[in-house]
Order: C-alpha cells, then sequence, then structure tokens
C-alpha cells in the first residue's frame, strides 16, 4: 500500500512538471509573437515593392517590377522605359521604323512616332513638342514614356523617397478615402503581417478592394496593402471606368454591294433588305500608282443615304483588286510613309462621306509583305476608332498559296481588327484543276476551327463570309476541265436541266448534281437555301460575330429571312 502511494505521488508530480513545461512553452511564443508584431509596426519600411534593387513599378494598382525586363532609366522629370518594357505594358506590336530612325507606338485610338534627335513626337499626324527624345542605351532603345502619357492614356508619377512609379490607365475606375488614424498599412488581412507603410490622419488612400472588413489600398507612397475598413472614411469614386461602345450591340449580318470602278453606285431607293445591318459598297480602289480613288460620287452619297435611313451601317469596301497590284501593292505596304499617306487619305474619305466603318479586302498579295500588312492595319485601326469608325478586314482560308492564303497573319489581323471576316469561298476556285465545291460546310467547319483555336482569333470578332453562288463545271471525256463558270444561285435552277437527279452530300451539307451535255460532263455543288442555312448554323455553333454575303442580287427571295432567323437564335 506504501509503495502504491509513493508511485501515485510521483506521477502527480510529473503531471506538474509537464503543465509548467507546457505553460512557459506557451508563454515564450505569445511573447515572441508580440515581439514579431511590435517589430512588424515599428519597421514600416520592412517590405519593398518587388525583390530587386531597381526602382519599383507599379501598374494600375499591381506590383509588376519583376516583369520588368530592363531596369528604368530616370533623367529629372523624363522617365524612360526600354522598348521591350513597353511592348510587354502597353503596346506588344511597338515597332522600330528603321527607315526614318523612328519609333512608331500604337494604343487605343492613337499612333505615336518618336525619333532619336528631335524633342517632338507625332501623334495621329500632329506634331506635338516634348522635353525628350527616344535614346540608345546598354544596347537597348530607351523611350521617354512621361512624353506618352496622352498616348498610352494614363497617368503617371515617381516618388523619389520610396523609389516607386506609380502608373494608372485613366480608362479605370478609381476610388479613393480618407485615413480617419494613423494607420499600419499591412502586407494581408493575417492576424500577424508585416507592416508596409504608415498613413496619417487625413491622407487620401487609393482603394484597390473593400469586402467591408478589410480594405486594400495603395499609400501616398506608392504602397499597397491593407487596413480596416471602418478605418476609411468618404470613400468616393473620382474616376469612372470608360468602356467602349460597340457599333452593333447584336450579331453583324453584312452584304457585299459589289459594282465596277467604272460603274456607278446602284440606286437602292425604296429597297428593303430583312435582317441586315451594314452594307459594304465598293467606293474605294487602289490605282496603279498606289493612289486612293473612290467611286462615290452623287450616287454613292444618295446609297450612304438610303442605307441610313434604313437604318444600315456603311463599311465601305477599299480593294487593291487589278492586274498589276501586287508590286503596287508592296510598295505601300514597305514604307511608312506611303502607308500613312493612304491611311490619311482613308480617314479623310470616312469622314467626308459619314461612313460607318471601313473593309479592307486586300488579296494577292506578297508573302514576305505578311508583317507590313499587319503594320498597315495596326497603324489605321487607331486613326479608325478616333473618329468612331469600325474596321474589318477580309481574310482567306489559311493553308493556301502564298499570294492568297499565307500573306495573312490571322492572329494579329483578328487581335488588331475589328473585325475579321473569313471569305469561305472558293474550295474550288476558277483557276482549281479539280472540280468541287464552292464552299463544303466541312470545309468552312475545319477553317474556324483554325481561326479560332490556331490564330486565337475572338469568336465575337469573327465574321462567316458565305458565297451566294455556285460554280458549274464543264470536264471532257477524259474528266479533265474544259472551263466553269459562277452562277448566282437565284439563276442556279435555270442553269440545270429539270430532271437533273440532286443528291444531298451530307459531308458537304448541300446538293449534287451531274449530267451529261453532249460528250461533255456537267457539275455543280448547288447553293440554296438548304445548304446557306447549314453554313450560317456554325455562327451560332461557334459564338461568331455574324455573317456576311456575296454578293448582293445574287440571292433567292427567301435568304435574307433565313439568315435572319437562324442569327436571332
Amino acid at each position: 500500500m506504501k509503495y502504491n502511494n509513493k508511485k501515485g505521488r510521483r506521477i502527480a508530480k510529473d503531471e506538474v512538471e509537464k503543465k509548467k513545461k507546457i505553460i512557459i512553452r506557451t508563454f515564450i511564443t505569445i511573447v515572441s509573437i508580440i515581439i514579431l508584431c511590435i517589430i512588424g509596426y515599428i519597421a514600416n519600411d520592412y517590405i519593398i515593392l518587388g525583390k530587386n534593387k531597381t526602382t519599383n513599378l507599379v501598374i494600375n494598382n499591381t506590383n509588376v517590377t519583376e516583369n520588368l525586363k530592363n531596369d528604368i532609366f530616370i533623367d529629372g522629370d523624363n522617365i524612360y522605359f526600354s522598348k521591350e518594357d513597353l511592348a510587354n505594358f502597353f503596346d506588344k506590336y511597338i515597332y522600330e521604323d528603321e527607315e526614318n530612325e523612328q519609333i512608331i507606338t500604337t494604343y487605343e485610338d492613337k499612333i505615336a512616332t518618336i525619333g532619336f534627335d528631335e524633342n517632338q513626337i507625332e501623334v495621329n499626324g500632329s506634331e506635338v513638342s516634348t522635353y525628350a527624345h527616344a535614346i540608345e542605351k546598354d544596347e537597348s532603345i530607351y523611350i521617354p514614356i512621361t512624353e506618352l502619357k496622352d498616348v498610352y492614356g494614363i497617368e503617371i508619377e515617381y516618388i523619389q523617397d520610396t523609389n516607386i512609379i506609380t502608373i494608372d490607365s485613366i480608362a479605370r475606375e478609381q476610388k479613393k478615402a480618407i485615413s480617419n488614424g494613423n494607420l499600419a498599412v499591412k502586407s494581408s488581412t493575417n492576424f500577424i503581417a508585416k507592416t508596409v507603410d504608415r498613413t496619417k490622419k487625413g491622407d487620401y488612400v487609393i482603394v484597390i478592394s473593400d469586402d467591408g472588413k478589410n480594405a486594400k489600398i495603395r499609400t501616398l507612397n506608392g504602397k499597397i496593402g491593407y487596413v480596416k475598413s471602418k478605418k476609411l472614411a468618404n470613400t468616393v469614386i473620382t474616376r469612372q471606368n470608360i468602356e467602349e461602345e460597340k457599333q452593333i450591340e447584336e450579331k453583324v449580318n453584312l452584304v457585299w454591294d459589289y459594282y465596277s470602278q467604272v460603274a456607278t453606285a446602284p440606286d437602292r431607293e425604296g429597297t428593303n433588305i430583312d435582317g441586315i445591318n451594314v452594307v459594304s459598297p465598293a467606293f474605294y480602289h487602289l490605282n496603279n500608282d498606289g493612289k486612293l480613288e473612290e467611286n462615290v460620287g452623287e450616287e454613292g452619297q444618295a446609297y450612304i443615304q438610303w442605307a441610313h435611313n434604313n437604318g444600315y451601317k456603311v463599311w465601305a469596301m477599299v480593294q487593291n483588286a487589278g492586274s498589276g497590284m501586287m508590286d503596287v501593292t508592296s510598295e505601300i505596304m514597305n514604307h511608312y510613309d506611303n502607308r500613312q499617306n493612304l491611311i490619311e487619305t482613308i480617314i479623310d474619305e470616312c469622314m467626308k462621306y459619314d461612313l460607318d466603318g471601313i473593309n479592307i479586302d486586300f488579296e494577292n498579295m506578297k508573302k514576305e509583305d505578311v508583317d507590313l500588312f499587319s503594320r498597315f492595319i495596326i497603324e489605321l485601326e487607331p486613326r479608325l476608332k478616333e473618329i468612331g469608325v469600325v474596321l474589318s478586314v477580309d481574310v482567306t482560308a489559311p493553308d493556301g498559296s502564298d499570294t492568297w492564303s499565307l500573306c495573312f497573319d490571322r492572329h494579329v489581323l483578328g487581335d488588331v481588327a475589328d473585325y475579321l471576316i473569313f471569305m469561305a469561298y472558293d474550295q474550288y476556285g476558277a483557276s482549281s484543276d479539280i472540280a468541287g465545291t464552292t464552299a463544303g460546310y466541312d470545309w468552312i467547319e475545319l477553317n474556324i476551327k483554325k481561326f479560332l483555336e490556331i490564330y486565337e482569333v475572338e469568336g465575337e470578332k469573327l465574321i462567316l463570309a458565305i458565297p451566294l453562288y455556285a460554280r458549274l463545271w464543264t470536264l471532257d471525256s477524259n474528266g479533265d476541265i474544259e472551263g466553269q463558270t459562277a452562277i448566282p444561285m437565284n439563276e442556279i435552277n435555270e442553269s440545270i436541266p429539270t430532271d437533273a437527279e440532286r443528291n444531298w452530300d451530307d459531308e458537304l451539307k448541300q446538293d449534287y448534281v451531274e449530267y451529261a451535255d453532249g460528250e461533255s460532263t456537267k457539275k455543280i455543288w448547288i447553293e440554296d437555301i438548304n445548304s446557306l442555312r447549314e453554313k450560317v448554323s456554325l455562327i451560332n455553333k461557334y459564338k461568331l460575330g455574324g455573317v456576311a454575303s456575296w454578293e448582293l442580287g445574287m440571292e433567292t427571295d427567301d435568304v435574307w429571312q433565313m439568315i435572319k432567323q437562324e442569327l436571332s437564335e
């Protein structure tokens, strides 16, 4: 019994010792936490934005210092960014024009050039005096971003005390509040968080977000952190979001209204085309001297008035059609001044005739000019945006010939232009040595997928252009092609024998007809309301931006109602 009592007392003593150790460890932990909090509270400069020791950069309340490719260079009031960093943060298409020794940059509705010698920039065709110019430093080109504030639509500030540059887009919403006390700004909302900065009572801060409990703010020193929401007062929106309004909210339903360069615009008075919202008349073409010639006249002005009276937008077509135009087009694309002269003419014409859009239909171009054609579109787009004019660009199916297909960078064009129009024809065209359909469903769908998946064109920016015609092929007794004729769909029934058998091809989604004509064989893949309905159904299937039809006058009476119905589903 005594032995058991001793054992009990020993166990009780061990338990007391254990409890003492737990209490001591807990006390040490609490003291350590308190010490860390005090250190964090006092050391309000403990955190610097970014890991490097160079100037820190905050763009739209996000620390992007680690994304800098080169150091920022500051000379007095001028802040220089490298060309690579401007490309990374603002203009991925920034361009060095070696011929004219200048940098060309575009952003939203501005295009600017800045040289290496004179303190001057040109913005949308107007010269502006500056305090700095582009320079070469450490094997990189540096550009004074402080001189491009109006081009990029930004506010920029260098806070010398903290070596931070803040840049804010003036098109983005901004909220400000007043600190209602001397606050410690924390690195996170955790209970234990380092102090980033301090605010004084009455300081203005930028409110980045606020969940009602904690607010993420940017201080006057440019530092970002958290405070309790209740510690802020008088939160107001000091700048609203500026959102671009689309000219056409619904899906585009465009029809090309083509007439030759020697004809006048058609008289459409009294005509109403159910469902369409855009007409694209053949108003402009390049001549052999590379100048833009208009084919508007009084008839064209009456046409514009008719279109606007019916609620249609007018996206005038600009063509480089005609023999010998490949070299002419190349000469324009290869020189900045030539591109700008054409752009200025287009802008003047848009304003002269109150045009709503421009449809660039440049075909048969040199493959080696692919990037320069993209430059033309990159430089045209902001000028048109400035005056509220829509830019659409026609392109062919990918993976074709050098001058018909590989002359387009569909990724860049689709990224820059308001709309990219896929001319889904001719799958087998006039120069083909094989008789085939003008536009098979399976071929169109395959190429739509290429636009969306390979070239990363946004679906809502891609317009599917369909043919309102088919080709009637003539083959000799050996099966070789003797010739072909493009036939408007409203003349197809009269062009083939009434007893000719029609066979539905479920891959092409159209009827096929073959019949004997003397010693020759005729073949035609018919475009009618059924084949077109299948093609148009792809627009909703892939959430595309709309449809375009080539060309007005070739259709049957039921086409417009069908397209209208398909687009509304």
